[in-house]
């Protein structure tokens, strides 16, 4: 039986993305930036497995930005 992953997994709340500085946020929206596009490129060639992973990663993608924007 396979193990169950939390679908979460990676994501960080916004309570905790709040907690990051200027530079901590960048670094991480350069990161998930970079992980949105492989997910991208995956689903195109039809290799993605979990679809819904892309979604999550361009929430995160918004979150991040949202806590980057609030933070000046």
């Amino acid at each position: 039986m396979a193990a169950k992953t939390n679908k979460n997994e990676g994501l960080m709340t916004t309570a905790e993305l709040k907690a990051l500085s200027v530079e901590e946020l960048r670094a991480k929206l350069a990161e998930q930036q970079q992980a949105v596009f492989t997910m991208r490129m995956q689903h195109a060639t039809a290799q993605l497995e979990n679809t819904a992973g892309l979604k999550a990663a361009k929430r995160q993608v918004a979150r991040i930005m949202t806590v980057l924007n609030e933070k000046g």
